[in-house]
């Protein structure tokens, strides 16, 4: 009997003891952590509805230093509406309220005519000092209320990426980018600052012992806003310059996939979006897929590399063409080399015979099996929406020429997310990393969650990394601009790719229509950063080293500078 008294005596003490930690949690999230919600709430020199008042979790950019900066937030103000049944002299209320905010003459009239309305609303996003004025004149009939809506300060700045908030029928939610992805974190329920406190308690007890529920949260992104921006900068300069139907990039650490800056041109103002094309809205990094040339070249040399069937030093006779099924394939100029060629100078000028003759050594099989090691047959698991997967159905053809064509880059075609997945395992070792942009979500109850994203191994060795990290650094230094483009104190790994336009409509490619990309990686042997760019029908310029040679040189040494990387070499 006194060992049962004191074991519920402790059983009791410890339940009180909970009790009292929630209650603690609860006053500190009531006076500190919500404090300025509760404070609005509690403002009473103005009429308003609670169910209009729009509430949302705010998305940020995390600078170099760790400091944040708003990409997504809630903006505050206040709304004028009036009550046409209580308004006598329309003319003379027009007067007062136009002195202080501009207002249309005819539209307000006829909202003060409707008499049988009770509610008209004229004008929305007021000033506080606008909001303050008319309070002052008590008009009757005249109301002024507080108001939320979704603002983006930077813009146009990484619109594809952050999406946006809008009506999906009467439903007002994230509808792209990380606004949909992320919507059960960033959504609130406007009601919850309304639940009698005790009730709140006992609730959030049986969410936090039982279900493992959270609050609405704020999301930290791995964007860095400078690196977004200089991004940004580049790839519309190359938009402007060459007339590109399209054009985009990704900045990316190629240890964890942490994605520091991503854009797209054309794009769109996040605060202005109303006149836009549904179609601009898309993201082409996650949603489209384009056959990108010779920036795969890499992936299978290495492949050949890891399976020890060459070697850098191998060396064919390059005639310029060679004839796989009646079908002949040739060098971008025409031009053979002779004998005698080696697998760096198939690199180094991007010579298509010679990667025919690294697939006939590597074989079908092997060269299937490699590149779907580079997981470019799936979907990243990027986290954004509407993620499509890579077209490699040609890998499954017995047809000896689809296998000729993927081992330079075309018949196959992957999402640009998916491209640089599979180059940055060129760079780190031979892993494949899930790019990603949120880095962690931090609750309005104070918890943070950091989000660990999965990394799994390619077929390719460490050692094979270091290989054709060797050869692509080689590229750099004696081929981009003909050796001009060479970093004396650092070593960065290159490759440009030009691929054909397939045409849809009438099958085969078009003559005229190139995608030109570009990949680089540095520190070469222990990358922080690696880089790829493409544009989809440059005009006037063949190649993709014309196009994106000085853009990504003004890039990395933006970024070399920005953090201070010391030299290796």
């Amino acid at each position: 009997m006194k060992y049962s008294f004191v074991f519920r005596t402790k059983v009791l003490f410890l339940f009180i003891l909970i009790i009292a930690f929630v209650f603690a949690g609860k006053l500190f999230s009531l006076q500190i952590i919500n404090n300025n919600s509760y404070l609005e709430k509690a403002d009473h020199q103005y009429v308003s509805s609670s169910s209009d008042i729009f509430e949302r979790g705010s998305i940020f950019f995390q600078k170099k230093d760790g400091g944040l900066v708003s990409s997504a937030l809630q903006a505050t103000g206040f709304k004028l509406a009036i009550n046409p049944s209580k308004i006598i002299d329309k003319e003379d209320v027009y007067t007062k309220l136009s002195s202080i905010l501009p207002l249309d003459h005819d539209k307000f009239i006829a909202k003060a005519e409707k008499t049988a309305d009770p509610y008209e609303e004229v004008a929305d996003r007021l000033t506080k000092e606008e909001a303050d004025a008319i309070s002052i004149l008590k008009i009757s009939g005249v109301s002024i209320s507080k108001e939320k809506w979704r603002f983006y300060p930077g813009g146009n700045l990484a619109s594809h990426a952050i999406g946006f908030v809008g009506y999906n029928g009467d439903v007002l939610a994230g509808r792209y980018g990380l606004e949909r992805q992320y919507e059960k974190d960033l959504t609130r329920d406007k009601s919850s600052v309304y639940v009698n406190f005790f009730a709140e308690v006992f609730s959030d007890i049986s969410k936090t012992l039982f279900n493992g529920e959270e609050e609405g949260g704020n999301l930290v992104t791995t964007v860095e806003p400078q690196m977004q921006s200089f991004l940004e900068k580049k790839i519309n300069e190359v938009k402007d310059k060459y007339n590109v139907d399209s054009v985009g990039g990704i900045i990316m650490n190629p240890k964890d996939g942490s994605i520091y800056a991503l854009g797209v041109k054309p794009d769109f103002n996040l605060n202005d979006f109303s006149k836009e094309k549904t179609s601009t809205f898309s993201n082409p990094l996650v949603e489209n897929v384009l056959e990108f040339g010779s920036v795969v070249k890499p992936l299978v040399m290495a492949a050949a590399l890891d399976a020890k069937v060459l070697t850098p030093q191998t060396t064919y006779d390059d005639k310029g063409s060679v004839i796989i099924e009646k079908h002949e394939i040739f060098n971008f100029d025409k031009k053979g080399r002779g004998p005698n060629t080696s697998m760096q100078e198939v690199l180094n000028q991007s010579l298509n015979t010679g990667m025919v003759f690294v697939e006939q050594y590597l074989g079908k099989e092997k060269l299937r099996d490699y590149l779907l090691g580079y997981g470019i047959k799936n979907k990243t698991e990027i986290d954004l929406p509407n993620e499509t997967s890579g077209l490699v159905s040609n890998l499954n053809s017995p047809r000896e020429i689809e296998y000729a064509n993927a081992s330079f880059g075309q018949g196959i075609a992957l999402t640009p997310v998916e491209m640089i997945r599979a180059l940055a395992s060129l760079s780190n070792g031979g892993n494949l990393v899930t790019p990603h942009l949120v880095k962690s979500i931090k609750y309005d109850d104070g918890i943070k969650k950091e989000i660990n994203y999965p990394i799994i191994p390619t077929k390719i060795t460490p050692a094979t990394s270091e290989e054709i990290t060797n050869m692509l650094v080689t590229v750099m230094d004696k081929s981009l601009k003909g050796g001009l483009a060479k970093f004396d104190h650092y070593s960065v790994a290159v490759k440009t790719g030009t691929a054909q336009v397939a045409n849809p409509k009438d099958g085969g490619y078009y003559e005229d229509r190139h995608t030109h990309s570009f990949f680089g990686y540095f520190p070469a042997y222990d990358p922080k950063f690696i880089i790829f760019l493409y544009a989809v029908n440059p005009k006037g310029v063949p190649y993709a080293s014309q196009t994106w040679a000085d853009p990504f040189l003004d890039i990395t040494k933006f970024l070399i500078n920005y953090y201070e990387i010391p030299p290796d070499r």
